[in-house]
């Protein structure tokens, strides 16, 4: 009998027997044990809740199955004898008897994400055979559902056309497929005919986690349903910058811990909805003043001021189990000062700062490798870019190549690299049993064909859209009102419906005359007031402005002001001779609203539909409202305020510098006619989850 220091627990343990090390003998010998632990009954597939086996990660076995290795040496079970006891009744795992199976270039495949549009009209058309070709040539593992153009307008597919074709693609790949998306305002972000929800922002608005939760359930039941297992979200972002031209409104705000908890909230919701959630863009993209999609942002500030804030969020995320966590093409140089690292395929970011020091150990995703600043930082020093870029990522630590632009060169790059043993196979390895064991943690293994039968044609048996709108409506924020030009009053409505003398007049800037951005905005002033004059400009050339609406203008008793600014990252616009990503009012419709402030500021009411951080170009402006959020239903929040239907009860998540501090909440308390009709609070007041404390409102 001797005493020993136990290196899988660091606690002194007495035994006879002999010491064992952590191999993979092991871990197959007590994988079932493992399993059995951890995964989840039958019950647990019908998504009532996400399954535990994932969260409970790969570092999570290892430290399981050294603790068991101490307890046999404790009890003086050998190696031998526990062979005996567990080769019958205890089988090996599906994710660990699969990956037994696959061949290098097999396990390369199930680490490679594709993108897939789902318009298909058929699958023998030849668009479904490149897809079903590229699943099965290359052995992917994974998809994302994107979106495309079709002539001028984008394409979105319906629920059920969504539920057939991931039915189709399953039937079609040897191993199922994790399909995802970038659900960051639930389905609507890539489907048609399904609920909207507000963007993230809005939600930071209502100072409410609980909005957060439902969220995230309601995304996950609505998402399994339609045969997805992975959202692309929630977004983990601070922020911090105005001009961010990519993030902005996708971001709950600017503050680190509000953000984080809205964050947990949200992966909170999704798992009890059983759907795999994303944290992005680590280390945090919030203070990029340039989009990554077309050039290599660079975060700026120390150490300090990263773990302060942009890592908070992410800290969050990790405490409430979230499954992955999506890695930015941003150079970071307080972890990595090497101008050729970004964050993506830096081992020091990856390994040693999420990895090592925030403890997260569930799958590491890039973002989409075909981004053009990915490229061109490798286009001078490698014939194919994508090629460099894949086997780096993999080096530094990915579990998952998103979107390569040149899908066979990625494939054959890394299998090449681990071929002269540039990438020792066990790094493939750690990657691949990961992925299958999420896949397992799914219910894949066993169910990967969703009931068409069962999806709801609306998508609406939670009631998703009364929630949106209640969402949308709470989030609504009175920042300004010194110039009280609003709410309108029953007098200046019943001179509009007349088209009389002082009758307010209505202007409403466009992303573009042909986007449909603030079109459920006129469209419900034009339900209430049929003769409204309702002006639309095209914000990038001030198309639609003419002497009519100046002269209108000056002649109105009011003028509101709707600023419907999208942030975009597939449209560049060029001033002065430079591209610039930054969204907003430039250019001539900056102009054009600088006219009419100046000739009107005092009875002028803007509403900053989507973009918050209009005002800050613009401090004339004496009363603004916010609704952070270009959805439909964050459109018909604004005029509801706009008309009194609804006190705007919404806190600032964000600072305006020199305008409003964050959590600044203003209401219409100088106007009689107000009708104070909130909406109903079945939702947003209801009791929180006991399970997590972040469920709680944000101070």
């Amino acid at each position: 009998m001797q005493a020993m220091l136990c290196s899988r627990c660091n606690s002194f343990v007495t035994s006879s027997s002999p010491s064992y090390e952590i191999n993979e003998t092991m871990i197959t010998k007590f994988g079932a044990l493992y399993k059995q632990r951890l995964a989840p009954s039958a019950s647990d597939h019908k998504h009532s809740r996400f399954p535990s086996t994932f969260r409970h990660t790969f570092r999570s076995q290892v430290i399981f199955l050294a603790l068991t290795t101490c307890l046999l040496a404790v009890f003086g079970i050998g190696e031998e004898e526990s062979s005996k006891r567990n080769r019958s009744a205890e089988p090996t795992s599906w994710a660990v008897q699969t990956m037994r199976t696959l061949s290098l270039e097999e396990k390369v495949g199930q680490m490679l994400q594709v993108r897939y549009f789902a318009d298909y009209d058929n699958f023998e058309a030849a668009d479904y055979k490149q897809l079903r070709s590229e699943i099965q040539q290359y052995h992917v593992g994974s998809l994302a559902l994107g979106l495309h153009m079709r002539g001028a307008n984008l394409v979105r597919i319906s629920p059920i056309q969504a539920a057939r074709v991931a039915n189709q693609i399953q039937t079609d790949s040897k191993l199922p497929l994790l399909i995802g998306a970038d659900f960051e305002r639930g389905l609507a972000s890539r489907l048609v005919g399904v609920p909207g929800f507000p963007f993230p922002m809005a939600f930071g608005a209502t100072a409410n986690t609980q909005a957060a939760y439902d969220l995230g359930k309601m995304t996950a039941t609505e998402a399994r349903a339609l045969g997805f297992q992975w959202a692309f979200a929630p977004v983990a972002d601070v922020n911090t910058n105005p001009l961010n031209p990519i993030i902005n409104d996708r971001s709950f705000g600017d503050d680190p811990k509000a953000v984080g908890a809205f964050v947990a909230a949200f992966v909170d919701g999704a798992h009890a909805g059983g759907l795999m959630v994303t944290a992005k863009h680590f280390p945090g993209h919030g203070g990029a003043s340039s989009d990554s999609h077309k050039g290599i942002p660079t975060i700026t500030g120390d150490l300090q001021n990263l773990q302060r804030v942009e890592f908070e969020p992410f800290r969050q995320a990790i405490r409430a189990g979230v499954d992955a966590v999506l890695i930015e093409h941003a150079r970071v140089p307080a972890l990595d000062p090497d101008p050729l690292h970004v964050a993506t395929t830096s081992a020091t970011v990856i390994n040693g700062t999420l990895k090592t020091k925030l403890g997260f150990n569930g799958l590491v995703i890039t973002d989409a490798l075909e981004m053009r600043g990915l490229m061109q930082l490798y286009a001078s020093r490698c014939q194919s870019p994508t090629a460099c870029a894949a086997v780096d990522a993999v080096k530094a630590g990915n579990d998952v190549i998103a979107l390569p632009e040149d899908l066979d060169a990625a494939f054959h790059a890394i299998v090449n690299a681990v071929r002269s043993g540039e990438i020792p196979e066990k790094r493939i390895d750690e990657s691949v049993l990961k992925i299958l064991q999420a896949k397992e943690s799914l219910g894949l293994d066993k169910h990967r064909i969703v009931n068409l039968d069962g999806i709801d044609p609306t998508m609406n048996a939670a009631g998703a859209d009364r929630f949106a709108q209640e969402v949308a409506d709470r989030a609504m924020t009175l920042v300004r009102d010194s110039g009280r030009v609003l709410p309108l009053n029953e007098t200046e409505v019943h001179s509009a419906e007349h088209n009389g003398a002082g009758a307010p007049v209505f202007v409403v800037f466009k992303s573009s005359l042909s986007s449909d951005s603030g079109d459920a905005f006129a469209a419900a002033v034009k339900q209430r007031i049929p003769a409204a004059q309702v002006f639309l400009i095209d914000q990038t050339n001030a198309k639609g402005i003419s002497s009519s609406l100046i002269s209108a203008v000056q002649n109105a008793n009011k003028v509101i002001i709707a600023t419907a600014t999208s942030h975009t990252a597939i449209r560049e616009r060029v001033l002065n001779g430079v591209a610039v990503t930054s969204f907003g009012l430039l250019g001539p419709s900056e102009a054009l609203m600088h006219i009419l402030m100046s000739v009107a500021s005092e009875k002028i009411a803007v509403v900053a539909i989507g973009n918050p951080y209009v005002i800050e170009s613009f401090p004339e402006i004496q009363t603004y409202l916010c609704t952070y959020s270009l959805s439909p239903n964050s459109e018909l929040s604004a005029v509801k305020a706009i008309f009194g239907d609804i006190q705007p009860t919404g806190k600032l998540p964000i600072v305006l510098a020199g305008i409003a501090d964050r959590g600044s909440s203003l209401s219409w308390k100088h106007s009689d006619d107000v009708q104070r009709t909130q909406t109903a609070v079945s939702f947003l007041s209801r009791p929180k989850p006991a399970k997590n404390s972040s469920q709680n409102p944000v101070n």
